[in-house]
C-alpha cells in the first residue's frame, strides 16, 4: 500500500497496477492449488486461500521494495532513509490517522446496517447482500477517481498552482457525477437481470433485490461527486475534514434515516433502501459546500500572501534596497 501511494505521488500509476494485476492472476492459480492440493503440495482446505494470499501479497511487497531500492521509478531508497524521523512520523500520523478512522467507520457502519437489515428476515438480508455487491462495484471506480484526484490536487498544491487545483476538482467532480450517473441508469434499467445473476429462479428475492438496486441506482452520480471531493480534501491535507464528512454521511444521515424510515413508518424494508440515496445526495451537497468554502479561504490566504510579497518587493525597489 505504501509503495502504491509513493508511485502515485510521483505520477506513476501504471507500475502498481501491473504488480497488483500480476499478483491477482497468480492468486487465481494458487487458490485452488493450496485449497485442493496437487501432488507434493498438501490440501490446506479453506485456509489454503489465506496461504495463497500471504504468498502473493508478500511477493508484491518484495517487488515494490526492490523497485524502490533500484530507483528506477523516480524514488530510490537508501539505508539511511530508514532512520526514524520523529517530525515526519508525527506529520504522517496526523494525516493518516483520520483517513484510517474514516475507512474503519465505513466498515463498522456496514456491519451495523446488516444488524438492522437482519431484523426484517432472510429475504431482506438476501436483497441487501445483492444490492451491497452492486454498490461495491460502483465504489471501486469512485475510489479510483478519489485517489487520482487526491494525487493531482496534492501535486498542484505543492507547486502552489491553486488554479489547477480548481480545474482538477471541477473536472473530477463532473466526471464522477456523469459517468456514475450513466452507470446508475444502466443498473436501474437492468436491475432485475442483474439480481437474477446472483439468485436465478428466486422470483421474490429478485424482485426485492431489484427494488433496492433501483432506489439507490439513480444516486450513484452523487457518490461520484462525494468521493471526488473527499479525495480533493485529502490532497489538500484536510484528512480530518474528510473523516468528519464520512462520519456525518453514515452515522448522522444514513443509519438514523434507515432506522426511522424502516422502524417508525409503514415503509418497512423499503425505508432501508430509501436511506441510501437520500444520505448520498445530502452528503454530496454538504461536501460540495464545505469544499467550496475551504477553497475560497485558501485562495484568499494565498492572494493576501502574494499581495504582501508584491508590496514588500515594490517598497524595497522604491527605497533602493533591491
Amino acid at each position: 500500500m505504501v509503495f502504491q501511494s509513493l508511485m502515485r505521488g510521483v505520477g506513476d500509476v501504471k507500475t502498481p497496477v501491473y504488480i497488483v494485476l500480476g499478483t491477482v492472476l497468480l492468486n487465481l492459480i494458487l487458490d485452488p492449488l493450496f485449497i485442493f492440493g496437487y501432488r507434493f503440495i498438501p490440501a490446506f482446505g479453506v485456509s489454503g486461500a489465506a496461504v495463497a494470499t500471504i504468498a502473493t501479497q508478500g511477493l508484491a511487497a518484495i517487488i515494490g521494495i526492490s523497485l524502490l531500492i533500484k530507483g528506477r521509478h523516480q524514488i530510490q531508497l537508501h539505508v539511511n532513509d530508514l532512520k526514524p524521523d520523529a517530525t515526519l512520523i508525527k506529520k504522517m500520523f496526523k494525516l493518516g490517522f483520520p483517513a484510517s478512522i474514516e475507512q474503519s467507520t465505513r466498515a463498522l457502519g456496514m456491519t451495523i446496517m446488516t444488524f438492522l437489515v437482519a431484523s426484517f428476515g432472510t429475504l431482506t438480508i438476501a436483497a441487501y447482500g445483492i444490492g451491497s455487491r452492486i454498490l461495491s462495484f460502483i465504489i471501486i471506480p469512485a475510489m479510483g477517481l478519489s485517489m487520482a484526484t487526491s494525487t493531482m490536487v496534492g501535486q498542484n498544491m505543492g507547486a502552489k498552482k491553486l488554479d489547477r487545483v480548481d480545474k482538477v476538482v471541477k473536472l473530477s467532480g463532473l466526471a464522477g457525477f456523469v459517468f456514475l450517473t450513466i452507470a446508475g441508469i444502466i443498473v436501474f434499467l437492468f436491475a432485475n437481470q442483474i439480481a437474477a445473476i446472483f439468485i436465478p429462479g428466486e422470483i421474490e428475492t429478485i424482485q426485492s433485490s431489484a427494488s433496492f438496486i433501483k432506489i439507490m441506482a439513480l444516486s450513484f452520480g452523487f457518490i461520484g461527486v462525494q468521493m471526488a471531493l473527499s479525495g480533493a480534501l485529502r490532497g489538500t491535507g484536510n484528512t480530518m475534514v474528510s473523516m468528519v464528512l464520512s462520519i456525518i454521511s453514515l452515522w448522522v444521515l444514513q443509519f438514523p434515516l434507515a432506522y426511522i424510515l424502516s422502524m417508525h413508518t409503514g415503509l418497512a424494508e423499503v425505508g432501508l433502501w430509501i436511506a441510501f440515496p437520500v444520505a448520498n445526495i445530502i452528503a454530496a451537497i454538504i461536501t460540495l459546500i464545505w469544499f467550496t468554502r475551504g477553497t475560497r479561504k485558501q485562495k484568499q490566504i494565498t492572494e493576501d500572501i502574494q499581495l504582501t510579497k508584491d508590496i514588500t518587493k515594490e517598497t524595497m525597489i522604491e527605497e533602493g534596497l533591491n
